[in-house]
């Protein structure tokens, strides 16, 4: 594959973690913890293939009215993982951002965060966003509020930079696991002219083979952007 035909940025829905545990008998915190395995790994695969910019859909809104069990679980994977994949990133000089409401989020989590985007500011092989406690509609609600409190009209260039994932190109490839066919309140605005790729595969067992298989069917596509 040529690097033209590579998509600029990546994004992918992680889902199929509950299933992937209840096929296997195992408890949902098991896929939960084997998706948090998968994740880094894949992230690193992205960016070997000559990638930019990789996000990730870690957490919903929606999400967040899960069991409150399941929820300190989540919580405990994250300080467990994130404070060494952030070494990870910024070993290989990847800058890592995380997009979604934060408020939403347990303080000491919110600390992680800021101490590893503080980590691996400045890295120049590619950016990581991370997307948690995140809805595309909040995301474009408040991007709307910016531009109120701005008083004036904006154009949708300038839209799109009140967003979260503001300064940042929109996604040419939006990947989604575990066989659902829909978009779940991900990046909404963002994906417009993405193109999409669904797989029944779950995400624990979305390996870089499958990765590979997603950027072949991208390479194949015709961006046409609505013209002839």
């Amino acid at each position: 594959m040529d690097e033209h035909d590579l998509p600029r940025h990546v994004a992918v829905i992680m889902d199929g973690n509950g299933r992937w545990a209840k096929k296997r008998l195992l408890p949902r915190a098991a896929g939960h913890r084997a998706g948090m395995n998968r994740m880094i790994g894949l992230a690193e695969h992205i960016f070997a293939r000559g990638v930019k910019i990789c996000t990730l859909f870690a957490l919903s809104t929606e999400n967040l009215s899960r069991p409150a069990q399941e929820l300190d679980g989540l919580y405990a994977l994250f300080r467990e993982y994130f404070p060494k994949n952030a070494r990870t990133l910024r070993e290989k000089s990847i800058t890592l951002k995380v997009i979604g409401d934060r408020s939403l989020l347990p303080a000491d989590v919110v600390s992680l965060i800021e101490d590893g985007e503080a980590l691996t500011a400045g890295g120049r092989a590619g950016l990581m966003q991370l997307a948690i406690g995140y809805g595309g509609r909040q995301d474009i609600l408040s991007a709307v509020n910016r531009a109120v409190r701005g008083g004036k009209e904006v154009t949708q260039q300038e839209f799109s930079c009140l967003l979260s994932t503001g300064g940042v190109p929109d996604p040419d490839l939006l990947i989604r696991t575990g066989k659902e066919l829909r978009l779940s309140n991900f990046l909404l605005w963002q994906a417009a002219y993405s193109e999409l790729y669904f797989t029944d595969v779950l995400f624990p067992d979305f390996t870089d083979k499958e990765l590979d298989k997603a950027l072949e069917a991208y390479a194949r596509r015709e961006r046409r952007f609505g013209k002839v």
